[in-house]
């Protein structure tokens, strides 16, 4: 399954299933030789309902098998209203993942933990049937996502959780043998807090949290998906600091990705001590029409996430997708003053470098159509670089907005853009911050890109782009579309994993 799709908007080179909803990553773990990729799945429709874990799993993060689905509600079992969001670890030969169990009559609010075993790399999993942490403290108001991982000789998890008290929180959990389960306290919680001048802050709870543990003297960060009920956007956010007797001290909060379009990442710990990170891009245009055409929301291309010595988070994509890089399409250098520039076409999926030295406003433009353009522009003034889709699409039902992410000023500036037809992730490979958006042209022209300059604005530029290669999937067999062993994922099992 490696063509390209007849659906304008469906991507390529990133990871989904042929149909249906996605949302959140889930037990991102390399196990047995593979990359294994969960994700929040609805097998019946492009809506967020009948919450199951589907599954794919790679060699290479190039060519992907998908496995049967991994996790089914129990009916009349703890997760009878959706399999939620958690992560898996490798376990020798078990394969074990933790996850939150969905019951609306127990609370809406609250998922406590439970887990199921695979011991045939993934294809089946026998469920606990049971909650492995059965009681959320009592001064929690919202209780969620489990995040497991080895610490030498003892295993740790954090869960995503609101206090009473208004901070949003990660708890922090510890077991010998992943079994019993001893509550330490809040690994880190605080109030809402500002992040930057973004306008955005750290949320009422914290859902999705994911640790990336200190090494080679640089700190650790905490990665939590920022959740509001009540009180503003929701949005993607970063500590870094270091842990101190089970509390993990740390600055202030930074976005993790800049744009509206990447929420609930994860992580995976690869080898060679690698860090790689998959976020969920959700749909940027009315359900109606997502529906309409049969799925909704992708997930990011893998990142590769690293902690600097002074506490930023750095990413770029996984250096295994430079392999994705067909033909070599455009190549263009030279000057912009007072003027526009053609630089060339590029395809609905395309990879992108870009060195850009501006003084004043210059940007980028990728025409869609006759009027349709998204804009990728340097604002030196502000310090920002610009990501405009006001324009790129007439269909009144596509996201509007510009978001925007800090840039350095004063030197050249070297971007990696990724477009891949309906989503665009912008790298800035200087500062090794991200920026993710969807965006849905109308017009069936051929892409053009431009260099633009304000009047009284001179750019330099230097431009590449290739054709962007589909990811490599298998035809899935007929048992991965639909729940896999119905009785087997449904019957208790009398012991833990």
């Amino acid at each position: 399954m490696s063509t390209a799709p007849c659906d304008p908007y469906r991507p390529v080179a990133h990871l989904r299933p042929p149909r249906n909803w996605i949302n959140d990553p889930n037990g991102l773990v390399f196990h047995d030789g593979h990359y294994h990729v969960f994700h929040q799945y609805n097998p019946y429709g492009a809506t967020h309902a009948n919450m199951h874990w589907g599954h794919f799993r790679s060699p290479d993060l190039l060519s992907w098998e998908p496995l049967p689905i991994a996790l089914t509600p129990a009916p009349g079992g703890v997760d009878a209203d959706g399999c939620f969001s958690g992560n898996a670890v490798s376990d020798g030969d078990r394969l074990v993942v933790f996850y939150s169990a969905n019951r609306r009559d127990r609370s809406p609010q609250h998922q406590p933990v439970t887990t199921a075993v695979s011991h045939d790399g993934g294809r089946t999993f026998t469920p606990h049937g049971g909650l492995v942490v059965p009681d959320w403290p009592e001064d929690c108001t919202m209780y969620r996502d489990p995040y497991v991982w080895r610490d030498g000789d003892r295993w740790r998890m954090l869960v995503g959780a609101a206090l009473a008290d208004g901070r949003g929180a990660a708890l922090l959990y510890e077991s010998a043998d992943l079994e019993t389960w001893h509550l330490r306290g809040p690994f880190d919680a605080r109030r809402q807090e500002p992040v930057g001048t973004t306008g955005l802050h750290t949320g009422e709870g914290w859902e999705c949290p994911q640790y990336l543990p200190p090494r080679a003297g640089r700190p650790g960060a905490l990665v939590f998906s920022a959740w509001n009920d009540h009180d503003g956007d929701r949005c993607v956010t970063a500590l870094t600091g270091e842990e101190h007797d089970g509390v993990f001290e740390a600055g202030p909060p930074a976005l993790v990705d800049h744009g509206p379009d990447c929420y609930a990442p994860a992580l995976l710990r690869a080898p060679g001590d690698r860090w790689l990170l998959w976020g969920w891009s959700p749909e940027a245009r009315d359900e109606d029409w997502a529906v309409a055409d049969g799925w909704a929301g992708v997930l990011t291309l893998p990142r590769e996430i690293t902690v600097a010595a002074d506490g930023t988070l750095h990413q770029r994509p996984a250096a295994e997708l430079l392999a994705l890089r067909g033909e070599h399409t455009l190549h263009a250098e030279g000057s912009a003053h007072r003027k526009t520039v053609q630089l060339g076409r590029v395809a609905r999926a395309f990879d992108l470098t870009a060195r850009l030295e501006a003084t004043g406003a210059a940007s980028l433009r990728l025409l869609t159509g006759p009027d349709e353009y998204l804009d990728i522009r340097l604002d030196t003034a502000a310090g920002e670089l610009v990501v405009d889709r006001d324009h790129a699409s007439s269909d009144d039902r596509a996201h509007r907005g510009s978001p925007r992410m800090p840039c350095p000023t004063g030197q050249p500036v070297d971007l990696r853009v990724v477009v891949d037809h309906s989503i665009a992730e912008v790298f800035l490979t200087t500062t090794g911050q991200v920026l993710t958006v969807r965006f849905y042209p109308t017009g069936d022209r051929p892409w053009r890109l431009e260099a633009r300059t304000a009047p009284d604005s001179r750019l330099n530029y230097t431009v590449d782009a290739w054709h962007l290669l589909p990811l490599t999937v298998k035809e899935p067999s007929a048992d991965t579309d639909l729940p896999h062993r119905q009785v087997l994922m449904t019957e208790p099992s009398p012991s833990s994993p």
